[in-house]
Parts: C-alpha cells; structure tokens; sequence
C-alpha cells in the first residue's frame, strides 16, 4: 500500500515538473524534424531533372551545373539517424550541406535567366515553380521545428523543470544557428521570370572630340538649337525724287 502511495505521490510530482510536456515537445521536435528531412529529400529528387533540363542548352556555363550537381551529392550523403537530434556538430555539418545546395540551385536560376530559350521550355518552367515550392515548405518545416525547439529547450533549462530533465537525460536540442538565421527566415527567390532591362548604351563619342560637361553640353545644344532672329529690310529710297529738278531732264522735255 506504501509503494502505490509512493508511486502515486511520484507520478503526481513528474507531471507537475514538466514530464508531459517533455514528452509532448519531443514528439513534435521529431515530428517537424521528419517534415523538415521530407522536403529536404523532394529537393533533392528534383534536381537531376533540372540538372538534365538545362543541359540541353549548348551554351549553358558548365561550372554552375558541376557546383549544383557536387553540392546534391554532398547533401545526400550525410546519413541522417534520430541521433542527429542530439548532436549539435553532426546537425550543423547537415545544414551547411543543404544551406550549399540552396545557394548552388540559386546561382543557376540566375544565371539561367541570361538563355532566352531556356526560359521558355515549359518543362524548365515547371520545374521552376516546383523549385520555388519546394522552397517554401522547406522554410515553413523549418520554423515549426524552430519554435518546438525552442519550447523544448526553454523548459529544459528552466527551474524546476530543469530537474526533470536530469533525471530522465533530457538534453537541449539543437536548433539552426546565427549564420544561417537569415536563411531560414526567407526562402530564396528562384523565380525570374521578367528579365532585368538592359542599360541604355552611351552614344559613341566622334574621334579626336572631347567630352562636354552637363552645362556646356546644354549651352552648346541651345546655341545650336536657337534661330537667327529675321531682319527687317528697309524700302530702297525711290531714284525718281531727289527734291530738286536736273536741268537735263527739262531740256529734254
């Protein structure tokens, strides 16, 4: 009868120091990080798809598909375990490869924006607007895990919950870190579908002529620009009067 009092009196005193919430946080942790993993992996499968889509542009930079191509398979290889969860090097070392394959994916939406006809293959277009997709429930899997974690660890090293947590081992979990922070909070932007316009090109300058400043170019563009003023001409003054009578033209008459 003693021991089930005191088994009682325990239970009662674990659930008021946080031992549910321990459980409960820790499902949701895996369960966001599984979510999180989930994304990471439909990524990944799409990029032999964009990988061979863009090869078929001839002129396409060949470094920027080798630096997309080297960081999938870097990403891939590190073998995930729910261990993962417990070890901070093992989960930055994760991060940083998928935080490489997001910039490499990145760098060749930009740079494919130069190929006309590469942005108008529906199939690139597709694959594109997956990518961007992709993108945002990997950055909305993210934050869930974040705030779980974050839940979890403030309860973990809080009093007196934080005994609880030695006692049964329960350790902080790791969470991204304060150089990928602004990558998590923003997906990366992977559509460009509107060109940027191109800028207007200087007017060639003649040969042996030196360049104008601004005032002198306006003054000279006035002074081009300006029409003579019309003179008025006076009426020639008629031959015929004089205000006096020649003496030829009387005896002539």
């Amino acid at each position: 009868m003693k021991r089930l009092i005191a088994t009682l009196a325990a239970a009662i005193a674990l659930s008021g120091c946080g031992y549910n919430d321990f459980q409960r946080l820790d499902e949701q942790s895996k369960a966001a990080w599984s979510e999180v993993l989930n994304q990471y992996q439909r990524r990944a499968d799409l990029v032999p798809n964009i990988v061979a889509t863009v090869k078929g542009e001839a002129a396409f930079e060949q470094d920027t598909l080798t630096k997309v191509v080297e960081a999938r398979a870097k990403a891939t290889s590190i073998q995930v375990t729910p261990e993962t969860l417990n070890n901070p090097e093992a989960f930055n070392k994760f991060q940083q490869a998928q935080g490489e394959l997001s910039s490499a994916l990145s760098r060749l939406m930009v740079v494919a924006e130069r190929y006309p006809q590469l942005q108008a293959n529906q199939a690139f277009r597709d694959l594109r607007v997956t990518l961007e997709g992709t993108e945002n429930r990997i950055t909305v899997a993210r934050n869930r895990y974040i705030q779980t974690v974050q839940e979890y660890n403030v309860l973990a090293r809080s009093f007196p919950t934080n005994l609880t947590a030695k006692v049964f081992s329960y350790e902080p979990k790791p969470s991204f870190t304060v150089q990928n922070e602004a990558q998590i909070s923003t997906p990366p932007t992977v559509d460009f579908s509107r060109p940027a316009p191109a800028a207007p090109a200087a007017p060639a300058s003649r040969a042996g002529s030196t360049p104008r400043s601004g005032s002198s170019a306006r003054a000279s563009q006035a002074r081009t620009c300006r029409r003579p003023r019309a003179t008025r001409r006076q009426p020639a003054p008629s031959a015929a009067w004089t205000g006096t009578i020649s003496r030829s033209s009387c005896s002539s008459g």
